[in-house]
């Protein structure tokens, strides 16, 4: 398993997750994302590689570039955790529990939003790109915005023969391009604390949900607006596991 951490001015936090994801991943790669706040410097001697963008080009392009190496590493599964450290890489053996026994399948770390802190006006973005990327997709879906996910070798290399997206679009198309493959879609609970990071979010409501709808619009069109889509993505999937309230030893 591989981790590929999207790095952007993530210097604040980049070492200690990527120390601490080398005790839960086989390698791990950053990408650095067009830093200039000495991001990739901070990692110096660490056991992990280091991919420089020369400038920023949007987290999609990293996770595709992430992605890539990964492959060329012979990756069964990649691991994703974004660079701000509000994903704990401990976590990552919550979602290698559910790959392991369901190999092939797409696993999110799914955030508690009523208690993880995001500011009501991004939570309520979120809802509303929920609901029309499941549609889309084909298949329930509960936390379509977390960047913590366990993709298969299939999926990766799917998505990698895809043309590119851009800035979080990527991640957002990844799931569609999952329900319409037939590629199960897990849910695990994960702890999430946003503000985390010293620095302002990358992502922006406005601008970055307007762009993923305009994407989920035209797989939408396409499809006479797959109203069989619509009917299965009201059709509850399975729960969202959490492994906090199954087992006590559970970090």
């Amino acid at each position: 398993m591989v981790a590929v951490i999207p790095a952007y001015n993530e210097a604040a936090t980049i070492r200690g997750l990527a120390e601490r994801a080398l005790a839960h991943a086989d390698r791990v790669v950053i990408v650095d994302d067009g830093s200039c706040d000495g991001t990739s410097d901070v990692l110096e001697a660490l056991p992990v590689e280091v991919l420089r963008e020369p400038v920023n080009r949007g987290k999609g392009n990293a996770l595709r570039r992430g992605f890539r190496r990964a492959m060329a590493l012979d990756a069964a599964a990649v691991v994703t955790l974004d660079g701000d450290g509000q994903h704990d890489p401990r976590h990552i053996d919550r979602l290698a529990c559910v790959a392991r026994r369901e190999p092939g399948a797409l696993v999110i770390g799914a955030r508690d939003r009523g208690n993880h802190g995001a500011p009501r006006r991004r939570q309520r973005a979120n809802r509303v790109a929920d609901f029309f990327i499941a549609w889309a997709a084909g298949v329930s879906l509960v936390d379509t915005q977390s960047g913590f996910r366990l993709y298969p070798r299939a999926l990766v290399e799917r998505l990698l023969a895809r043309r590119p997206r851009d800035g979080f679009t990527f991640e957002s198309e990844a799931l569609i391009v999952a329900g319409r493959a037939g590629v199960p879609v897990r849910f695990v609970a994960v702890p999430s604390v946003y503000g985390s990071s010293p620095r302002r979010s990358h992502f922006r409501p406005v601008r970055d949900i307007t762009r993923i709808t305009v994407m989920v619009a035209g797989w939408l069109l396409r499809d006479g607006f797959y109203l069989q889509g619509l009917a299965r993505a009201r059709t509850p999937g399975p729960e969202v596991e959490r492994p906090e309230v199954q087992s006590n030893s559970s970090s």
